[in-house]
């Protein structure tokens, strides 16, 4: 009987822990008015060879009138490990807001997801493209390395019920496009999804590709299979996208800021007066790299894509940073009299270890200009320039550049200085839970009885 009161402690630290478990799967701490979450996406299941590309509607994601400060995202595994590119290639992650109607399940969106549909509005950015590149955040392989917060006083506005169409609420979709490439049998073919490596000769709606189309998206969409190397053998794994959301609580101090997301590829054409015909951007969001002569030097073989753009609007650029995949170079946004706006420039990996893998990129550098000291005037001519090495013939690859533009010179009320630390939201099983709560129980019970490198750009390895 003297053990009773160390056996009834313990009992009732557990019951508390199943108590909470069961009305929250995280914590949240909030210091200095710099919220954090930190959630895991719907598992999907990859084998060796294997693509997942799906999309997730209403995730996760932190609610009310609140300004984002900073997105992140990787992949990890059931125990939370982050996985390195090598094993599973994150092709790209995107991130889109969208209104549902109230009291509607959606099933599925319209193949082009700037549709309007009657039950569902998606809330593009303020980009050029006419179709696709409608996300709020996305990056790809160089995610783990590439800083992603908006400075002070800026901030990203989202939750604003005075936009929200009267019925309607907002929610937000992810799309997460991973490779296995675990036993593939040309790596670096299977991430730019070489057509013949997938067997591919139609799209995913069943319709022939087009005739000189080598490599790209439309070889390597959810559920088809790179060709893996004879007598190669692994089990499937289920894998998550951990993504990690700052955010404070709107008010009057927050300068909000609109997002551009420029593509290399567009073809757009300015409005022809003479037939009424307003401009329209046509994104093509990929493009092959030729390879250059053999009889060139490796290091002088480059390619160089341009294309000129304007903003419909003027303003303060506070954040850009550009997206490339392996082989890229560095890509650089132009100002009309040839000024520097940014140049973003690609580190790659050197190891092993996630984050660090050799031959990817890992991370792209920023550019956070002083308030006021970079400004975009509305209707001027920006050049978009993207270098890729060419010194092998690269499939599918992309240049696209990010932009952050507030209206010219804020005087807001006052400005937020708080700090970004880390606060955590982590979506643990119960079972983890449970485990670490019995462990502190047993303990008091215890104690009852006792008192960025950048690099040139090298090939993705075998």
């Amino acid at each position: 009987m003297a053990r009773c009161p160390q056996v009834w402690l313990l009992f009732l630290a557990i019951l508390f822990l199943v108590i909470s478990v069961q009305n929250s799967q995280a914590r949240l701490r909030d210091e200095n008015g710099v919220k954090s979450g930190v959630f895991l996406s719907p598992k999907f299941v990859l084998e060796p060879g294997s693509v997942a590309n799906k999309f997730y509607y209403n995730i996760d994601f932190p609610r009310g009138h609140i300004s984002i400060k900073e997105f992140n995202a990787e992949v990890v595994d059931e125990a939370g490990n982050p996985i390195p590119l090598y094993e599973t290639y994150l092709h790209h992650w995107l991130v889109l807001r969208y209104y549902q109607r109230k009291g509607v399940e959606i099933s599925n969106f319209n193949d082009n997801l700037g549709f309007h549909q009657s039950d569902t509005i998606i809330v593009r950015n303020s980009g050029l493209c006419e179709a696709g590149l409608s996300q709020y955040f996305g990056l790809g392989s160089e995610t783990r390395k590439t800083a992603t917060h908006v400075p002070d006083p800026y901030g990203i506005e989202v939750g604003n019920l005075a936009e929200i169409p009267d019925g309607y609420e907002e929610k937000w979709l992810l799309n997460v496009h991973a490779i296995d490439t675990r036993g593939v049998e040309d790596r670096l073919g299977c991430i730019e999804c070489r057509c013949d490596l997938y067997n591919v000769t139609e799209d995913e709606h069943g319709q022939p590709l087009k005739p000189h189309y080598v490599g790209g998206l439309y070889c390597c969409y959810d559920e088809t299979r790179c060709r893996l190397r004879k007598g190669f053998d692994s089990a499937k794994r289920s894998l998550y996208l951990r993504y990690t959301v700052k955010w404070v609580d709107w008010d009057n101090s927050i300068v909000p800021v609109n997002i551009y997301i420029f593509d290399v590829t567009d073809t757009w054409k300015r409005s022809d007066q003479s037939t009424g015909l307003s401009r329209r951007h046509d994104c093509a969001i990929e493009y092959d790299i030729e390879s250059c002569s053999t009889s060139m030097v490796s290091d002088s073989c480059n390619n160089t894509k341009r294309v000129s753009l304007s903003l419909p609007t003027g303003g303060d650029v506070i954040y850009a940073v550009g997206h490339q995949h392996a082989g890229g170079i560095g890509s650089t946004l132009y100002g009309e009299d040839g000024r520097v706006i940014c140049k973003s420039i690609p580190t790659y990996g050197e190891g092993k270890e996630a984050g660090n893998e050799a031959g990817y990129i890992v991370g792209m550098s920023t550019c956070y200009p002083q308030p006021g000291s970079v400004k975009v005037s509305e209707g001027e001519t920006l050049i978009l320039e993207s270098n890729y090495n060419s010194a092998q013939r690269h499939t599918g690859v992309m240049g696209l550049f990010y932009i952050l533009v507030a209206d010219p010179s804020p005087k807001p009320e006052s400005i937020l200085h708080a700090p970004f630390e880390v606060y955590e939201k982590l979506a643990i099983p119960n079972f983890v839970w449970v485990i670490a709560l019995f462990g502190t129980a047993v303990a008091i019970a215890v104690y009852g009885r006792r008192t960025r490198r950048e690099n040139v750009y090298q090939s993705i390895v075998m």
